[in-house]
């Protein structure tokens, strides 16, 4: 992507959370939000440590660079470079991991990533602005484009007329009222 309104390629985007150790010399097991973060998770060469101050942990905020990840029964494992033990390994628990934008795999033909949708304009074909999509939302069947103005619209075929993450628009077959 290109261009003054595009997602910028540093923005770090949460993928998981670091759920423990793996095993006794320095890995991590991470949990993915979603089943398709397993490839994003497991290719990126960096992964930025969120965690908030709490009562059993001080707070987490850095970079970390990896030796190796990998799947690993529907989570990932990685070995951080520093990190030589399960001390180490468990003083990470519970950070939210995150790995720029620029690290995503590429993408296929008529494929998108749904971090792009986030901060789309959201219109109809007869221009009527549905808002701003603030989240992707997956409820099981199929996921969902939620808007700053409230409005919720089924992120599927049947409603998508076009969707163009570089211009920063999605044009969809939907009324606002249909969502209140």
């Amino acid at each position: 992507m290109s261009g003054t309104d595009t997602p910028d390629p540093d923005r770090v985007i949460a993928l998981g959370r670091v759920v423990g150790p793996w095993g006794v010399r320095g890995w991590i097991k991470v949990e993915p939000f979603a089943g398709a973060q397993h490839t994003t998770l497991a290719r990126a060469p960096r992964w930025r440590l969120d965690r908030a101050e709490g009562p059993a942990q001080p707070g987490l905020h850095r970079w970390i660079d990896l030796e190796r990840a990998r799947r690993h029964s529907g989570t990932v494992v990685a070995k951080p470079v520093g990190c030589e033990d399960r001390d180490g390994a468990l003083a990470l628990k519970g950070a939210e991991v995150g790995v720029r934008r620029r690290d995503f795999p590429p993408l296929g033909e008529d494929e998108v990533y749904w971090a792009d949708l986030v901060g789309c304009a959201l219109s109809n074909p007869a221009g009527e602005a549905l808002g701003t999509v603030s989240a992707v939302d997956d409820h099981g069947a199929h996921p969902i484009l939620v808007t700053d103005a409230g409005v919720m619209v089924p992120f599927v075929e049947a409603y998508l007329v076009e969707v163009d993450p570089e211009r920063r628009r999605i044009v969809v077959d939907w009324r606002a009222d249909w969502s209140r």
